[in-house]
């Protein structure tokens, strides 16, 4: 899927049960904030970054202008688990 988002937009906390999330940023940069472990990773055009199933993930564009990434999600039944932030 190729996602766009504004400079004030974010994709809120959620896990997926069974596949993963591959991210890779054509324009703009998103930072995307991981939990069990936690960790920040910044991704700018050219980047892609994987985030396993069952691992809680909100993403963030960080930069001025729209950002535009793909998110390639692997094999296996898609849901979309919401998380409470804390």
């Amino acid at each position: 899927s190729e996602l766009q988002i504004s400079p004030t937009q974010i994709v809120p906390w959620h896990s997926h049960s069974n596949v993963q999330d591959t991210f890779y940023v054509i324009e703009g940069q998103i930072k995307i904030f991981l939990r069990d472990p936690d960790e920040q990773v910044v991704l700018q055009p050219g980047n892609t970054y994987s985030v396993k199933a069952r691992r809680p993930h909100m993403v963030r564009n960080t930069g001025k202008t729209s950002t535009t990434f793909l998110i390639l999600q692997g094999i296996g039944e898609y849901d979309y688990v919401p998380l409470r932030e804390t």
